[in-house]
């Protein structure tokens, strides 16, 4: 394939995690029009009953590469039990430290979980241009909490997530935090495991539909412990159809495509798009305050996505390069033909 080839596959992966993105940036917001349903009750009917459908959906390829998938069940598993974990931790911080920091926290910090695990796994090597923008995400993320945290110790509303209309205690805020710091975690564990078996053969259907079905699957008694409210009004069962079809099926759908195209790294880079539209929708929808210090740290989150995902110079001179090489070689053999042909004459 071509370096243009590999550029246009590239550019098409990014605009399916950055489309997914959006989609997982309305879940919070989606979370708080079933007030009565719990974090775990959210976390379990999206991501299991989205699971179960990637796993339906994929069926045909999952059994076609069921010898390669059996062949790397440690990694299927690794990527299973992190689905089921996230969706837990994920909606229980929002639940505890607000939409706006419980998404920020748990997506603006899987960068760094995600390029740690390739670091020390797989060998690749942090660069200084991913050094600047991971501490721009996590000042960023600071910010945010520290901004939200004291806004809640203030006595002012919107911290509470999805329960939201009530302020969050700063020691609410603080557990939401660190169960958004497993969120983060477990997703950056996920992406890393689905494009481990993408990159080692496995379609991303399949790959997605294995490691998600089985995430489904154990995610499977939970709902049933807690699912109870979901089916309890109209209005919670929409909730749990939606969270189920739109961003977690269709969601994670277009995230399979684009780790087909682009390292787990990146990908959960791009991903940094869902706090943007959570906090957006958190406060025009949910009626969240977020204060100043607040935006500043969704600016500098956003200002990391955009170090992390704008063409260099150095790569563009390296393409320049790279034609010019291709040039002198076409050129060369031209010449060489045109010699071969003399001294044949």
């Amino acid at each position: 394939m071509t370096g243009g080839g590999r550029g246009g596959s590239a550019g098409i992966g990014a605009l399916c995690v950055l489309a997914a993105s959006v989609l997982w940036g309305t879940t919070g917001t989606a979370a708080t029009f079933a007030p009565e349903v719990g974090p775990l009750a959210i976390g379990a009917v999206a991501m299991g009953l989205g699971g179960l459908l990637q796993a339906l959906f994929a069926a045909p390829r999952i059994a076609r590469h069921r010898t390669g998938l059996r062949e790397r069940r440690g990694t299927v598993l690794l990527g299973a039990v992190s689905v089921a974990v996230y969706p837990l931790a994920f909606y229980s911080s929002m639940h505890l430290a607000g939409v706006a920091v419980g998404t920020v926290v748990s997506i603006g910090t899987a960068p760094l979980a995600s390029a740690l695990i390739e670091r020390v796994v797989d060998g690749r090597r942090l660069t200084r241009r991913w050094t600047v923008a991971a501490s721009l995400g996590l000042l960023g993320t600071v910010l945010l909490c520290v901004a939200e945290a004291a806004h809640a110790t203030d006595g002012g509303g919107g911290g509470g997530g999805t329960g939201a209309g009530r302020p969050a205690s700063g020691s609410a805020t603080l557990l939401g935090v660190g169960l958004g710091l497993v969120a983060a975690a477990t997703y950056a564990l996920y992406a890393w495991a689905a494009h481990r078996l993408i990159t080692h053969g496995t379609p991303s259907r399949a790959a997605m539909g294995a490691v998600f079905g089985l995430g489904g699957l154990l995610l499977l008694p939970v709902l049933l412990v807690t699912g109870a409210p979901l089916v309890g009004s109209w209005s919670n069962a929409a909730v749990g159809t939606y969270m189920a079809l739109v961003p977690m099926f269709t969601g994670y759908v277009l995230f399979g495509w684009g780790l087909a195209h682009v390292p787990a790294s990146t990908a959960t880079t791009l991903s940094l798009l869902e706090p943007a539209v959570a906090a957006v929708l958190a406060v025009l929808v949910v009626g969240e305050r977020l204060p100043a210090t607040g935006w500043s740290g969704v600016a500098l989150v956003i200002a990391c996505l955009a170090v992390l995902t704008t063409p260099t110079g150095g790569g563009l001179r390296g393409r320049r390069l790279a034609a010019r090489r291709t040039g002198d070689a076409v050129r060369g053999g031209s010449a060489r033909r045109t010699a071969g042909a003399d001294g044949g004459r």
